[in-house]
Order: structure tokens, then C-alpha cells, then sequence
């Protein structure tokens, strides 16, 4: 049998290449041609349930498919964040995920998946700052004054963050770390009843969301002294470089995420219809109620992200030999 030239199996391998490349755009093209899964690890109602609900709404009505959300809880996120890093790599498996993604490798002894090898990087969706609160009685009205306060009172200060591991917390120890502060953390379980004791003068400083805050700072039950990032919230108070201090920084952040492996095609399509999802009026107002700021990043970008921010928190974490209770 005469075997076929050099040039001929050049171009039968060019030949089958374009044909993949055609395949896969008319994929993604038909892309989804059934229900998609949309996981949440987190419980229903909270704020990352209602983020992947009003995205998962949009994709639905955009898309012609349903996206529906399924609430995997447990183990701080972990648990629905494993199951989705086993999930088939298809595209009909994503994942709605906060800043717990990329802190609890550094703050569990094990969890069920690794950020940078088990997942694609879709879109870093939102943002909300993390806001530096003191009660009125506290007399320091920006970070240098409140920090020589610190410095000069040892072991009178303390302040309240949302909980243990939060990025409110992680951005309270870098503080601390940072400028070689005496001052105590104290852990509550929520936003608002870290707000609420600050409020009341038991903790007299407060790493917290926004949400909580911004009600009583504008009442002036509470004094805001900087954010991490400019918030339209708060659009006067500074963020921390305007304050002189432009290595405390941190967000509380939502994001999307795929099984590793998932076509490139598919990953493109999903980022550009979260992106153009973000930027409608209507989902504006309601992320805006809920204190978070549109992101709206390019895979590439928030995969940076993903490896500078797993990064950073493990040293905080490691520093101040923080782990999940």
C-alpha cells in the first residue's frame, strides 16, 4: 500500500486541527443545550445565594436553559467547593464562590480541593470593601491617629470583625501584624453583630461589611475611618492608601468558577454573558443593596488574583496562627 506524502499528512493533520476548532466553537455555540448546575457552598439566604440567584436568573432567561443553584453547605464552604472540583468538566457544573476560596487552604489542615489546580477562573464578579469603624467615643477621627492611640494605650483596645477567617478579620490581622499593634480580636458570627458591638461600645473598633456599617455611619453612631477600596456606600470616607497605609488591603468578593479542564470556548462564553449580566441596571441596584461593587474581570485577571490572594492570607494566616475552630 502506498503510504501517503509528507505534505499530505501536514495537511491531514491541519485539516483534523481546523475541524477541532470548528467543533468546539459550534459547541460552545450550542452551549447549554441542557440545565446547568450552579453550585453554592454556602446556605440559602445568605448573600453568596443570592449573588449565583440573580446571575443564575439572567443566564436562564439569556441563555434559553435553566441555570439552577444547588446549596452545598458545610465545613466553612468546603464541602460544595470538594464536590465541584470532582464535578465533570463540561460546563454544566459551575461554581459561585466568595473570598473563602482562596483563604481556607491556608486555614484548614486539609480541604477537599486545590484553587489553582482544581478549577478554571471565570469572572471575579463583585467586590465590597472592608470598612475600619470606631465607636464615637473613640478619640481618633482618621488610621494615624487611631494607630498612635493603639500604640499608647497596650492592651486597651480591641476590635470586632464577622468571624474568624472572614477577610474582615484577615484584613483586622494585617492591620495588627503589620504596624505591630496590641490589639485583640474579638470573633462574632455575623456582620451585623460585630457592627452591633461596636455599636454599643463593647468593642470599640470594628473590621466589618458594608452593609451593617453604613446605616449607623451616617447617623454617626459610628465613626468610618477608612475602607480597603473606594465604595460608592461610603464615597467619602478614604481607603487605606489615601490614609497612608497602601499594604492594608482585602475585599469580600464573589466569583465563578469551573471544574479544571472545562473547553476554553465554554469558559469564554460563560465570562462574556456574567459581564454583560453585571452591567444591567437592574442588577446593579440590587449588588448595590448588598454592598457589592461590579468587577467583572477576564479569567486571565482573576486567575492572577486566584495565586496572589492564596498567597497573601496564608502568610496572615500563618503569622498570626489563625485556624478554623
Amino acid at each position: 500500500m502506498k503510504l501517503p506524502h509528507r505534505r499530505q499528512f501536514l495537511h491531514l493533520a491541519a485539516s483534523a486541527a481546523a475541524l477541532a476548532a470548528v467543533s468546539r466553537v459550534a459547541s460552545a455555540q450550542a452551549y447549554p443545550a441542557k440545565p446547568v448546575r450552579v453550585i453554592v457552598p454556602y446556605a440559602p439566604g445568605g448573600p453568596s445565594d443570592l449573588f449565583a440567584r440573580l446571575i443564575s436568573q439572567k443566564l436562564s432567561e439569556r441563555l434559553g436553559q435553566q441555570f439552577f443553584v444547588e446549596n452545598i453547605v458545610g465545613a466553612g464552604g468546603n464541602i460544595g467547593m470538594g464536590r465541584g472540583a470532582r464535578a465533570t468538566p463540561d460546563g454544566y457544573t459551575i461554581l459561585v464562590v466568595g473570598a473563602p476560596f482562596v483563604i481556607n487552604p491556608s486555614l484548614y489542615s486539609t480541604i477537599p480541593y486545590d484553587p489553582l489546580k482544581d478549577f478554571d477562573p471565570v469572572t471575579l464578579a463583585v467586590a465590597a470593601t472592608v470598612v475600619l469603624t470606631v465607636h464615637p467615643s473613640v478619640p481618633a477621627h482618621s488610621v494615624k491617629e487611631l494607630i498612635a492611640l493603639i500604640v499608647n494605650n497596650p492592651g486597651k483596645y480591641s476590635y470586632a470583625s464577622p468571624g474568624t477567617g472572614t477577610p474582615p478579620h484577615l484584613v483586622g490581622e494585617l492591620f495588627r501584624l503589620s504596624l505591630n499593634l496590641d490589639l485583640v480580636h474579638v470573633p462574632f458570627s455575623s456582620g451585623g453583630l460585630a457592627a452591633a458591638s461596636t455599636l454599643a461600645g463593647h468593642t470599640p473598633i470594628s473590621f466589618g461589611t458594608i452593609p451593617p456599617a453604613v446605616p449607623h455611619v451616617k447617623e454617626r453612631k459610628l465613626r468610618a475611618l477608612a475602607v480597603t477600596s473606594k465604595s460608592q456606600s461610603l464615597p467619602n470616607v478614604p481607603n487605606m492608601a489615601e490614609a497612608g497605609y497602601p499594604d492594608i488591603k482585602g475585599d469580600t468578593w464573589f466569583a465563578v468558577v469551573v471544574p479544571a479542564g472545562t473547553p476554553q470556548e465554554i469558559v469564554g462564553r460563560l465570562n462574556r454573558e456574567i459581564v454583560n449580566i453585571i452591567g444591567l441596571p437592574d442588577i446593579k441596584e440590587n449588588l448595590a443593596t448588598l454592598g457589592f461593587e461590579p468587577v467583572a474581570s477576564s479569567p486571565a485577571e482573576f486567575g492572577t488574583r486566584i495565586k496572589v490572594e492564596t498567597e497573601t492570607w496564608a502568610k496572615v494566616i500563618r503569622a498570626a496562627n489563625i485556624r478554623a475552630e
